[in-house]
């Protein structure tokens, strides 16, 4: 026990001295965490006040926060950009003077100090301030990332671009940053500066091809600009012929410009130069093909056949150059016998070419038994034959399940061609369940409601195009729109559904191939219904009916009164647009299809079928060459 004398402390009295340092450090603790709530309540009261417009409430609040070290950080970008925008320089330069004081080495508050001196107008003052911090930072890229946003921030755009720069010159790296001065020399819409850049970022690693192809499909918005980039492009080939990236991305452009001849150019050289057996080069095809340019296709399916012989792409190519001949046949009206005999005749012997070899049963074969027996069908009147191939490709065990349901929707529609429309929703129907939310479905489904639209029930049909305007391909959802606002259109004022009823009639006739039919059915309704909401319609109907016939002065005379009485109207765009092709395609008369094609450019420049047009009349001028 300690004895209470003078200059000691006895037991009891230590503790109640220990007692009372705790309570007051708890006390002064207590005050911190006060001081600090307060602090926090005025930053956030603060931005209040900033957000809402009233600056002087929060300017005072900024002001006195700002004499503590610890809230700067905090305050700094709000506080410093009230000053500037309500042109308080001068308060700005203490305050900014008083944080560069606690914070020397803060990058971004020297910038801030820059931006003071440029606004006093001492700008070459400011350019030295942007100069040091710029010089301070090119070895770190976390920093000089944070220096260049801060100029971006702050509309010093040519100070951004000369940190990227620096930093690339102290990286010893011509490739680095070249994503972020792409993206700077995007904001400025400098174009060629920004496709150099983004090439210089997708030569560092194939992976990132696909995101350049991404933002300049985005950016190149104007035909010069895909142009001067197919310039560019070709000019990087000759001066680096073993560099891919080049020619890769030519062939990108081409295709956006559907020059598909230019892309199969660069395609063939892919080919070549990295022993691919053709590989581009079917890709470029089959996009070719896809876009009804059946002739380029056809070029490129020679070639391989020609190159590449004994390799998987040579049977691919030798049943696809068939198909892309069996388009050119069929979109040549009038569709003559004797394409559709030699079509037949190629399929068959491509197809007993191959029995005895390891492709006897290859899909590639299937595929071709498949389009013999749609023309069958469709062209010769062979419908049980037809029927009888399909179902031998469908109980194939080598037969994809797609190709299975393929078959299915076919015979439906043969059955369609014959009279036995149960027989047909029952193979659509059976598609339907079996593939559920997968593409085939959905056109399975739509082929249901085209059935329940030729037998007049509009009640059903739309039922089907409902579920099928939110169909995952939009080839289908548009085309379920377009049957959609046809029937609405049309019968909205008619309660009678009479007109619409023998219109859909008409098309059923179409659809089975009963021209002649049809024809004259449409000639009395235009009698009966001249003044009906569906005029335009038939009128439509029977330009395609005569084109298909061949009777193109009478399809263009029918298509003329579209374009002059209903030019306005939902077929104006497509009535010009056919004009102008039967010209092209049919009747070769390449001027008179310029002509058209020029005036639907100033009369429909917002149609979905611009981008076609400018493509087929940049062909027709000579701009790509084709041989």
């Amino acid at each position: 026990m300690l004895v209470n004398m003078s200059g000691y402390i006895t037991l009891s009295k230590m503790k109640d001295l220990t007692h009372v340092t705790f309570i007051i450090f708890m006390l002064s603790m207590t005050n911190i965490f006060v001081i600090y709530a307060q602090d926090t309540e005025s930053i956030e009261l603060a931005q209040q006040y900033d957000d809402k417009g009233e600056t002087q409430k929060a300017r005072s609040l900024y002001e006195d926060l700002a004499k503590k070290k610890k809230n700067i950080p905090v305050i700094h970008s709000r506080y410093f950009r009230l000053l500037i925008n309500n042109g308080l320089i001068k308060e700005a330069d203490r305050y900014v003077t008083t944080a560069l004081k606690y914070f020397p080495d803060n990058v971004i508050y020297r910038i801030d100090q820059g931006i003071i001196e440029d606004r006093k107008g001492d700008k070459e003052k400011a350019k030295a301030l942007y100069a040091e911090v710029i010089n301070t930072v090119v070895y770190d890229p976390y920093k000089l990332g944070m220096v260049a946003n801060h100029f971006l921030n702050n509309e010093l755009v040519d100070e951004a671009i000369l940190a990227f720069k620096k930093g690339r010159e102290a990286s010893d790296d011509p490739g680095s940053y070249a994503l972020e001065l792409a993206n700077v020399y995007r904001r400025l819409n400098e174009k060629d500066k920004m496709i150099e850049e983004f090439l210089t970022y997708a030569n560092q690693d194939e992976g990132r091809i696909s995101y350049v192809k991404n933002v300049l499909q985005s950016v190149l918005t104007e035909e010069s600009d895909l142009q001067d980039l197919s310039t560019l492009l070709l000019d990087k080939i000759q001066k680096n012929p073993d560099e891919q990236l080049y020619s890769e991305l030519l062939i990108w452009v081409n295709m956006q410009q559907k020059n598909f001849y230019g892309a199969f150019m660069q395609a063939r050289a892919i080919d070549r130069r990295n022993r691919t057996e053709g590989d581009w080069t079917m890709e470029v095809a089959g996009i070719a093909l896809e876009n009804q340019d059946y002739s380029n296709a056809l070029k490129m399916y020679e070639y391989v056949i020609d190159k590449y012989p004994r390799t998987q792409n040579y049977v691919l190519a030798r049943r696809l150059k068939i198909k892309a001949r069996e388009e050119l046949v069929k979109n040549k009206y009038p569709v003559a016998e004797e394409d559709i005999l030699k079509l037949v005749e190629d399929y068959q012997n491509f197809i007993v070419e191959s029995a005895n070899t390891p492709i006897g049963q290859s899909a590639s074969v299937l595929e071709a038994k498949r389009s013999q027996a749609l023309l069958y069908a469709f062209y010769m009147g062979k419908m049980q034959e037809a029927i009888a191939i399909l179902k031998e490709v469908a109980d194939s065990p080598k037969a994809s399940q797609e190709l299975k349901a393929q078959c299915k929707l076919d015979m439906g529609d043969i059955y369609i061609l014959i009279d036995e429309p149960w027989e047909s929703t029952l193979l659509y129907s059976q598609v339907e369940k079996a593939r559920k939310e997968e593409p085939i479905s959905y056109e399975a489904k739509l082929k249901n409601a085209k059935l329940s639209y030729y037998k007049g029930d509009f009640e059903l049909a739309q039922a089907h195009l409902d579920v099928l305007k939110l169909a995952t391909t939009r080839e289908i959802a548009n085309d379920a729109m377009s049957l959609s606002l046809l029937i609405q259109n049309n019968t909205a004022f008619d309660t009678t559904e009479a007109a619409m009823k023998e219109y859909a009639a008409t098309e059923l006739l179409l659809f089975q191939n009963k021209q002649q039919q049809a024809l004259e059915k449409l000639d009395t309704m235009l009698a009966k219904y001249e003044k009906h909401p569906l005029a335009d319609e038939i009128y439509w109907l029977k330009a395609k009916v005569d084109m298909k016939m061949g009777k193109f002065d009478d399809a263009l005379a029918n298509l003329d009164k579209i374009t002059k009485n209903y030019g306005q109207d939902i077929l104006g765009d497509d009535a010009m647009y056919l004009t102008a092709k039967i010209y092209e395609e049919q009747l070769q008369d390449k001027n008179k299809a310029m002509e058209v094609y020029t005036q639907f450019l100033k009369d429909y420049p917002g149609s979905i079928f611009v981008a076609d047009v400018r493509k087929r009349f940049r062909m027709l001028r000579g701009d790509f060459n084709t041989n």
